[in-house]
């Protein structure tokens, strides 16, 4: 079968935290056909689940889905910081899901990127676990006060406004300034002869370009499906689009 598009990349689902929007996740995957499928990390909140949360039925129907999915698409999980009990797994194959730490998509018009979640350049995650752990609590608590506020604000007839999202993007934004995200992000897919990457991780979806070395290399961030409800496609024509959905 022909579909229009040869790969279609998400990361952040975090199933398992009540602001997860498996649902639409799976709509956009049905409108999505693609012939490979990338999960690009934290998929499955295993932090949140050790907190005591639970999967929803939403979650399960999610889980449910992609099982039943994979076995018509090739499916490609490539491991999280939240969904790092998939460490032992790492290279191997369940149905046709197969487990990563990474992988590089070649385009017929000789473009490589290399798909990553993206905690690797984290220091913050890599040194400081523990504090990164009590960090997502943090945001739970965020979110939470976040869905209050908005039921006031529709009460108000006011328009929807994301406490979680700024308070997150100040934090986000004080990790990459530490780490140079996305310049190191592009840096060491170039290392590996890629010409971009695909990242997930910040929670922040992003196309943009930079010249490093004198070369034009392209940045992409698949945003996650707590707040953004974005991924990112590559079609059979190697069109690479940012879907806010």
């Amino acid at each position: 079968m022909n579909y229009p598009y040869k790969y279609l990349i998400a990361s952040d689902l975090h199933l398992g935290m009540k602001d997860s929007k498996g649902k639409q996740f799976i709509e956009f995957v049905k409108k999505h056909p693609t012939e490979t499928l990338i999960l690009n990390g934290d998929i499955i909140d295993g932090w949140a689940l050790n907190r005591g949360r639970s999967l929803n039925a939403s979650d399960k129907a999610v889980i449910s889905y992609l099982l039943d999915y994979s076995t018509h698409h090739k499916v490609i999980w490539i491991m999280g910081n939240h969904d790092e009990f998939l460490e032992p797994y790492i290279g191997y194959s369940v149905s046709n899901i197969t487990i990563k730490r990474e992988c590089i998509i070649k385009l017929s018009n000789e473009k490589s990127y290399l798909v990553f979640h993206g905690d690797i350049l984290d220091a913050f995650i890599i040194k400081y676990k523990f504090l990164s752990k009590i960090g997502s609590v943090g945001y739970d608590l965020a979110l939470w006060i976040n869905r209050i506020y908005n039921h006031y604000r529709r009460w108000r007839k006011l328009p929807y406004y994301s406490i979680s999202k700024y308070l997150k993007s100040k934090v986000k934004a004080a990790t990459k300034h530490i780490n140079n995200f996305e310049k190191t992000a592009l840096k060491m897919g170039r290392s590996k002869g890629c010409h971009g990457v695909i990242c997930g991780h910040i929670h922040e979806s992003k196309d943009s370009t930079y010249f490093i070395d004198g070369e034009m290399l392209h940045y992409l961030n698949s945003g996650d499906w707590v707040e953004s409800n974005s991924a990112i496609t590559i079609s059979c024509d190697d069109e690479v689009k940012l879907h806010i959905y």
